[in-house]
């Protein structure tokens, strides 16, 4: 008899482990999470082995400089650059990377080939705030006026100006924006000499006191203003035509039919109804956009000098700075990642027919 109640014990015990398996298996966010884990892993994995792959290498970059800038020998050059790099070029790769991911694991992003005995994380640190400021002003301006200004293009469809400014909208909306950096540099600061681009360099003047006070905050703006100005152009564009489009669909629906005919204000119908529906869309768009701001300012901020993330990007990708490579990297992967479960997160939050979809 006992030993027929342990038997009912132990199955009992694995369909309770099995039961609580499936069920977190099949949790929405569970599964998102696992998936966003796993894609961080092979992204960066990925990422790991296609920079080993570029043209030449760290040594070989240096040794070249070394050659052109100082009229050395080959054998010099490389004797200053052994001196130099704590890096073995003959190294395996398997033996590389699994050093890379025991640093992965301890917190630890390596340290600067160029810079050397300065950390990875501490560059990132510094100039990886200038990227967001400047990105992420320019995204919040251009996301605001976008959508106010596609609300309104829904409401007026038949006035003249809406075709001028849906036919701008989607000019903007095709044009890189690499190309717009460009001509606001030469229009504004060559042609025109409407603004001293050598003053506007870097992501704040030499000798300032860096704080919260006016004139801090004056110089920062000063000098992403070009940058700021590029980021809006570029995407305000994507903002109006989108918002727009979700504004007709939804004042098409049948609920704002009955909400009309109920007698609601038209103020209310526009805000509670039509808006807030209309933007759903708009807000998983903007919270996978946020995700791209790293990654998105390489070629604005070489354009315009401004040192933020993508510039110092820019600098690794040039000298073969392997570890300051995919640290980079591996910001803008999590933060594409990060960005797209948040995404995926509010999505299911605002309509819970997705989770339900997912199977949970």
């Amino acid at each position: 008899m006992s030993t027929i109640t342990a038997d009912a014990q132990t199955r009992a015990g694995r369909r309770s482990v099995g039961y609580w398996a499936r069920r977190i298996g099949s949790n929405y966010l569970v599964r998102k999470i696992i998936k966003a884990v796993f894609t961080v892993w092979f992204v960066t994995s990925l990422i790991f082995v296609l920079i080993r792959l570029m043209p030449s290498n760290p040594v070989e970059v240096y040794i070249n400089e070394l050659i052109t800038q100082y009229s050395l020998t080959y054998s010099e050059a490389r004797d200053q650059a052994s001196a130099l790099f704590a890096f073995d070029v003959d190294q395996p790769l398997l033996q590389q990377y699994t050093e890379y991911l025991g640093q992965l694991l301890h917190g630890n992003l390596g340290t600067s080939l160029r810079s050397p005995g300065t950390p990875v994380l501490d560059i990132i640190k510094a100039f990886l705030p200038w990227t967001i400021f400047s990105v992420g002003i320019g995204l919040l301006i251009s996301f605001t006026l976008g959508v106010f200004l596609g609300m309104i293009m829904a409401y007026k469809r038949d006035a003249w100006w809406e075709a001028i400014l849906s036919g701008l909208a989607s000019m903007l909306s095709s044009i890189p924006s690499y190309i717009i950096g460009i001509v606001l540099l030469v229009f504004l600061g060559v042609y025109w000499e409407l603004i001293p681009i050598h003053l506007m360099r870097g992501s704040h003047s030499p000798g300032v006191q860096i704080g919260f006070t006016v004139e801090f905050i004056k110089d920062i703006f000063y000098h992403a203003s070009l940058p700021i100005a590029t980021y809006v152009l570029a995407t305000i564009g994507t903002w109006i035509l989108s918002m727009k489009s979700s504004t007709m669909s939804t004042l098409g629906e049948d609920y704002v039919t009955v909400a009309r005919a109920r007698g609601l204000p038209e103020s209310r119908i526009t805000t509670a109804y039509v808006g807030r529906n209309a933007m759903l869309p708009l807000v998983t768009q903007l919270l996978i956009s946020i995700g791209f701001v790293v990654g998105g300012s390489i070629l604005i901020e070489s354009i315009f000098v401004y040192q933020g993330i993508g510039f110092r990007l820019l600098e690794s990708l040039n000298t073969r700075d392997y570890p300051l490579m995919q640290g980079i990297f591996l910001i803008i992967t999590i933060s594409v990642v990060v960005a797209n479960l948040l995404a995926d997160f509010v999505y299911g939050w605002f309509d819970p027919r997705v989770r339900v979809a997912g199977g949970d």
